[in-house]
Formats: structure tokens, sequence, C-alpha cells
């Protein structure tokens, strides 16, 4: 009986059967708490599984249940515990944990969607291209109104995401507890990921000479947009090479230092047709990818595919609740300075990456 109505649903929606198979076999329990033993640091099972959390919160960032309460309500008897620690176990997930789970997701739905032809073309073949930047949920009106205008009130979670261009999926993801902390603080994490023959892409808020030194130190590459800033050493004059969709593109070779070391870069500058929302009239990269294997215009187009991790970061909020609508506890979905008591609350949101409608990438993180 169970056959022939799993035939019907095979036969009406193949890509909803597929998808549910796909998420059950990634996101099985046996896997996810695998993970957690594996990646936790100081949080320990007793009752409560890890792959429990992680199915209740995706009832509620899928919009299935409005709130963790009314969804710990729902499934009061299979979860097993009391509320209070239901919420003290959210509370207390790591962002090692959640890092890990960004990367194990990744790596296991690529394959899938290369095998569905899913991938884009290639940008740069022979390289892997990684746009990085930042994400933090912005709605704070979500706080209560007498806490919107207190320095020591709730702030929205913040971490560095790492996108594949080509298969449209967080690949890596950093998570930060202090949602004061500038992007810059997490670049040593980030720099500990730099692979050979890796093109980190960013905007101005990656230009520093630490980060582009240190990319170039372990054979890799970036294009990253010129910060104001950002010191430099013209080697040569900025030449007009030729026309773009979007403007007249200039070239000049500079060098960048950073304690005693230096490296030669490329700075390549578009001078745009119209201005953009922000009123630049130009846009100047800096780049060390070989002139032989990445023309100006190549480098102009890497660039323009920034963008493509704010479309996947507008997906997610338009899509699914991002941001968890509490007062700040359990860790959910802000962040908290230090308080006159001395504490930091911390948190965990869950966030939701989106493929066609073939795959179903969900994490949670700080």
């Amino acid at each position: 009986m169970l056959s022939s109505i799993f035939e019907r649903f095979i036969e009406v929606s193949p890509v909803t059967v597929m998808l549910r198979a796909t998420l059950e076999r990634i996101f099985s329990a046996e896997k996810l708490d695998e993970l957690f033993e594996a990646t936790r640091e100081k949080q320990y099972t007793q009752e409560l599984l890890f792959s429990t959390v992680v199915g209740i919160m995706s009832l509620v960032v899928c919009n299935i249940r409005p709130s963790i309460s009314a969804a710990y309500k729902a499934f009061s008897k299979q979860i097993g515990v009391s509320r209070v620690a239901f919420y003290s176990k959210i509370n207390g997930i790591e962002p090692s944990v959640s890092q890990a789970l960004v990367r194990y997701s990744s790596k296991e739905l690529a394959p899938i969607i290369s095998e569905l032809g899913g991938e884009q073309p290639a940008i740069l073949p022979g390289y892997r291209i990684k746009i990085i930047d930042g994400n933090n949920l912005a709605a704070t009106e979500h706080r209560l109104s007498v806490l919107r205008s207190v320095n020591g009130g709730p702030l929205p979670g913040k971490s560095l995401v790492v996108l594949d261009p080509i298969l449209m999926l967080a690949i890596d993801q950093f998570p930060c507890e202090d949602a004061y902390t500038q992007e810059r603080a997490l670049f040593s994490q980030v720099l500990e990921t730099v692979e050979k023959n890796d093109v980190w892409v960013g905007d101005r808020n990656f230009c520093t000479c630490m980060f582009l030194v240190e990319i170039a130190k372990r054979k890799a590459y970036f294009v990253i947009r010129q910060h104001a800033s950002m010191p430099y050493k013209e080697l040569g004059e900025l030449k007009e090479i030729c026309d773009s969709a979007t403007g007249k593109v200039f070239e000049q070779d500079v060098m960048i230092e950073y304690e005693g070391e230096s490296i030669k870069s490329r700075r390549v500058v578009v001078r745009l047709n119209e201005p953009t929302r922000d009123g630049d009239t130009e846009v100047a990269v800096f780049c060390n990818l070989r002139k032989e294997n990445a023309s100006p215009i190549v480098i102009s187009n890497i660039y323009l595919k920034r963008w493509s991790v704010e479309g996947l970061f507008q997906v997610v909020s338009d899509t699914l609740e991002c941001e968890i609508k509490t007062l700040g506890y359990p860790r959910a979905a802000f962040s908290y300075k230090l308080g006159r008591d001395g504490n930091r609350h911390r948190p965990v949101c869950a966030i939701q990456l989106l493929h066609g409608t073939s795959c179903l990438q969900y994490f949670i993180c700080d």
C-alpha cells in the first residue's frame, strides 16, 4: 500500500520526492549527531540530541511553526526534555559546530548539483573562485522598543560567508559571537582556509595590505575592490586598455607592502558609464592574477560576480525566516554587548540557501 502511494508522489511531483530523499540522507540524525560530537568543544549530549535541535529549528525558519516555543509545544513529547533544557541546549551551541555544519552540507551537496547539471559556466578555468562577504541580520526593529536606543541592547549576529559562484553554494562560514566586531578581525580565520589557486573576491572591507599579501604568500589570488585608505606604490602610469559594457577600462602596476614583505599587483579601474547606486563614478580593484591568464575585462567581470552573494543573501531573506523573532533569548537572532553584570549573551540563527528547486542547504550559524 505504501509503495503505491509513494509511486503516485513520484509521478506527480518527482522533484519534491528527490528533495525529500536528498535532505533525509544528508541531514540524517546519525550524521548530524556525529558531526556534533566531532566538532563540539564544551557542550555535550545527555538526553537531547543535536539533530533534534536542528529539526525543530528548521520548522521555525521554514515558517512551518511561528516560533521556537510553538515548535517545542507541538513536539514536546518527541523532544523528551523540559522547555528550559531545550532552550539551554540551543543557547549552548558553539560556533565551531555551526561552521562545521556549513562545510559538511556544502561538501555533500556539491556532487549532487554537478550530477544534475546545475553548475554555472566556469568564470576562470583552472582556478576556484571564492566570493567572501559579511552578512548580518539587519532587522533590529525586532528589538523591544525601549531597547532600541540603548547601546547595550541586542544587535544582529554577524558572520563572513564564502560563496562558490559555480555551485551557488555557501561553502564556508566564519561566525562571530560579538556583533560589534569588525569583519577584519576574522581575517586570520579566513586565511587559514586559503588554498593554492584560489581566487578570493571581495568588496572594500577586505582591502587591507595584510589580507592581500597573506593571500599571495599562499600562492593564491585576489580580486578585491580598492579601499580609499589602502596604501600602495605606483609602478607605472594608469593606461587606458579598452571599452567594456560598463565603461572604459584602465590598468596600472602597483606594489603592496606589509611588514617588510611586498607583492606586485595590478590595479584595474573601470570608469563607469553610469554611477553606482552609491554615486561612485569608477570602480578600482587590486588583482595579482597574471596578465596572460586574466585580461582587465576578465578581472572586471570576476568582480561583478561578487553581487551573486548579495543576491543569495536576498533570496534567503525573502524566502525563509532568517531572523528568529525572539527577545534575544535563546541564542537565536541577536547578540548583546557586555552588560553591567559582565555577561554576554550570544546568538544562533538559522539560515537556508536554495539552489534552484533541487536542493536545500540549511545550517545554524552564529
